[in-house]
């Protein structure tokens, strides 16, 4: 009985860590990976999902519906942001990072002025679910299957769809995709578009499981490059793989040594990883 709690224990633990990490990461890696952008305020897009969510959840939405809010509000936040500064600084990534770091801080600022140092949070659905000695939110399992929902959202829209055609032409050869007649420009503008809806549903997920402050940001961003990092230059494979990967670490070292020591295990682990892999996990998994 007791080994059967524990590996429950481990499963479920594992679950949330893949879900947090993979929720995090999947819309910067979606601009990273297409665009080639690194977008230093992918945290302070977080934050923008889940304060619209919350707020479209103190409206009288329900959750999911909620949720979808915030990441629609998101994508059109992105959609400015990309028409009036990321556009400008295609091709200059220490521009580009330089730029969002200083949109980051703007935001932070702007929402702490205009909503205080905390924001109303959403209450945690579902219950919890108990096996033996062991207690867990049902939403934290939850969050590890609507990681896996979003990942193969993503990969429909980027395998079968007339914009994930381009985007892939793009992203392996972007002069050679436009002399061929693909609207790179066009492209680039959905795919910002698409990872900020994606940053804003995870923000949204993320809602009912943290407190809404205006630097709420920063706890995602750190897991969220660790992961992409990871993870490499393939969107779905590599992202998906390196948080299932850094989960399955994270979670016995969170059981034997706290919190605290699952941060640690995280960052080790993700320095060795880069040590042997410079490629990522995708370069591995899609080596010929």
């Amino acid at each position: 009985m007791a080994v059967v709690e524990e590996l429950f224990r481990f499963l479920v633990l594992m679950l949330s860590f893949f879900g947090t990490l993979a929720l995090a990461g999947i819309g910067l890696a979606i601009i990273f990976g297409i665009m080639g952008i690194i977008n230093f305020a992918h945290g302070e897009f977080i934050m923008i999902g889940a304060y619209s969510t919350s707020m479209a959840y103190q409206f009288g939405l329900p959750l999911i519906a909620a949720i979808g809010v915030g990441g629609l509000a998101t994508g059109v936040f992105g959609l400015v942001v990309e028409r009036l500064l990321i556009r400008h600084m295609y091709d200059r990534l220490i521009d580009t990072l330089v730029a969002t770091w200083g949109l980051s801080l703007i935001l932070t600022q702007v929402v702490r002025i205009q909503f205080g140092g905390s924001f109303a949070g959403v209450p945690v659905p579902f219950g919890t679910f108990q096996y033996g000695g062991f207690s867990a939110s049902m939403y934290k399992i939850v969050l590890g299957f609507a990681a896996i929902a979003l990942f193969a959202l993503a990969y429909v829209i980027l395998m079968y769809t007339d914009y994930g055609l381009q985007a892939r032409a793009a992203m392996q050869n972007k002069d050679m995709a436009r002399s061929l007649g693909v609207q790179t420009d066009r492209v680039y503008m959905l795919t910002f578009f698409f990872g900020s809806v994606l940053s804003g549903v995870a923000g949204g997920l993320f809602a009912p499981l943290t407190v809404l402050t205006p630097s709420m940001g920063s706890d995602y961003i750190v897991k969220a490059f660790v992961t992409v990092i990871v993870g490499g230059a393939n969107v779905i494979v590599g992202t998906s793989g390196a948080a299932l990967s850094l989960g399955f670490i994270q979670t016995p070292a969170s059981q034997i040594f706290g919190t605290l020591g699952g941060r640690v295990a995280l960052l080790v682990t993700t320095i060795l990883i880069i040590r042997i892999l410079p490629e990522g996990i995708s370069g591995v998994v899609t080596r010929d």
